[in-house]
């Protein structure tokens, strides 16, 4: 069996073994299925734990040699500015189907709820206090961030927010090296290629324990939540998984085809591990590593290309969170009553563009933005509530568009160079 048939078949029996279990083995009424939830979390961690400590090696040295080698050829800037007109021209689109859908289908009219039960959520509280002190800061912190004082702490503070000033050390770093260092044996180049090898090589033994690990998580998450938790916002669940399917099947697999001239089927095909992996872990940093290696392998991308905009993409580029965070505010919006202009409802997209851009790469990071933008809106942010129930599933969805996009982008950019050598155009140009 193929390792992204044991995968899928992983996810699965998760989701069925955990919807039997919920309605059979209550652990009220079963006290032993603590005991069994307690093991699920235990090799679910350990899958993922596995994964995300090489995520910060993987990226600083994949960064650094992907930006070396294209410094080194005078295509970085060609590439960069590619990648940031692809991630602008899908990012825009995403939110803009978001936004047509949600106000063509309009799940948010009609629906019934308790403001004062949702006001006294704590998960709505938490939120509110993290948004409210994301706004109390000047704009002018926002760039100086971005500039690590110590590269040592932002690697160690990578999933607390520092990966993107982590990512600025490495950029700056990479280009360094290219100007400095002529000689392709230079030892600290050797020793980047090294730890880049490693840290691929943990993800091989990683992805032995993974249909097990992805097993488990799904089956704790579908176990906890059953079924029912669609059935208070399933019209605007629909509407956003929609959406996404769009954004996919429709925008990714046009850029596919032309702009770089290839079949979007077999690429999809190609990408499904990442896929996978990304719907599992609901994290783009945790399939950063998976991404790369189906990029290389499958999809024979060129590594110097693939390895600087999947590793920029891990945060720099996350569509499927633009298209949530416009979905679900317009959604609020509509539950509300707040009627938002024209003019207003392009501001939401802009900063929903930019939200996405900046958005963390782990489960759950879209809600602070979200925040920010009900406030900027007049939309009352307890409102949040509503969707805290199917935020892990769409999270789950929306993470695998963004992986996707990342992938899509590496195609697009590379499909618009001419590379060194005969072999390497063939593989990863040639449609």
């Amino acid at each position: 069996m193929k390792q992204y048939q044991k995968l899928i078949l992983g996810f699965c029996l998760g989701v069925i073994v955990g919807l039997i279990a919920y309605y059979v083995l209550p652990e009220k009424a079963f006290p032993w299925m603590k005991r069994w939830t307690e093991i699920c979390t235990l090799v679910g961690s350990i899958f993922l734990k596995m994964i995300f400590m090489v995520v910060v090696p993987l990226l600083v040295s994949a960064l650094m040699l992907g930006v070396y080698e294209l410094g080194k050829g005078r295509s970085l800037g060609k590439v960069a500015v590619r990648s940031l007109g692809f991630t602008i021209l899908l990012s825009a689109i995403a939110v803009f189907v978001a936004i047509a859908m949600t106000n063509i289908l309009q799940p948010g009219v009609g629906l019934e709820f308790d403001p004062a039960q949702l006001a006294k959520n704590q998960a709505v509280i938490s939120i509110d206090k993290n948004m409210q002190a994301a706004q109390a800061k000047p704009w002018t912190t926002y760039i100086t961030e971005l500039i690590p004082q110590n590269p040592i702490d932002s690697a160690a503070k990578a999933f607390n927010g520092e990966i993107i000033a982590l990512m600025v050390f490495a950029l700056m770093f990479g280009y360094a090296l290219s100007i400095c260092v002529k000689d392709e044996n230079h030892p600290f180049v050797k020793t980047l290629e090294a730890i880049y090898d490693c840290s691929l090589k943990v993800i091989d033994w990683a992805m032995k324990l993974a249909p097990y690990g992805i097993f488990a998580i799904v089956f704790n998450t579908t176990y906890r939540m059953g079924a029912g938790f669609l059935a208070n916002v399933a019209y605007f669940v629909g509407v956003v998984v929609l959406s996404l399917l769009i954004q996919q099947f429709v925008v990714y697999a046009l850029c596919l085809k032309i702009f770089a001239k290839t079949n979007p089927w077999t690429f999809f095909k190609n990408c499904r591990e990442a896929y996978v992996y990304a719907f599992s872990t609901a994290s783009s940093n945790a399939t950063l590593p998976i991404a790369l290696e189906v990029a290389e392998k499958s999809c024979k991308l060129p590594p110097k290309i693939s390895r600087f905009v999947l590793t920029c993409g891990a945060s720099a580029n996350q569509n499927g969170s633009g298209l949530y965070e416009g979905a679900v505010l317009l959604f609020l919006a509509q539950v509300f009553g707040v009627d938002l202009t024209v003019s207003q409802q392009v501001v939401v997209v802009l900063t929903a563009v930019l939200g996405g851009i900046g958005t963390a790469g782990v489960p759950g990071g879209t809600l602070p933005i979200i925040a920010i933008l009900c406030v900027n809106v007049g939309v009352p942010v307890e409102g949040l509530g509503l969707i805290l129930g199917v935020d892990r599933f769409l999270d789950m969805c929306r993470t695998t568009l963004n992986v996707s996009g990342d992938l899509v982008i590496s195609k697009l950019v590379s499909a618009g160079f001419e590379t060194d050598t005969p072999e390497t155009n063939k593989a990863g140009v040639s449609a």
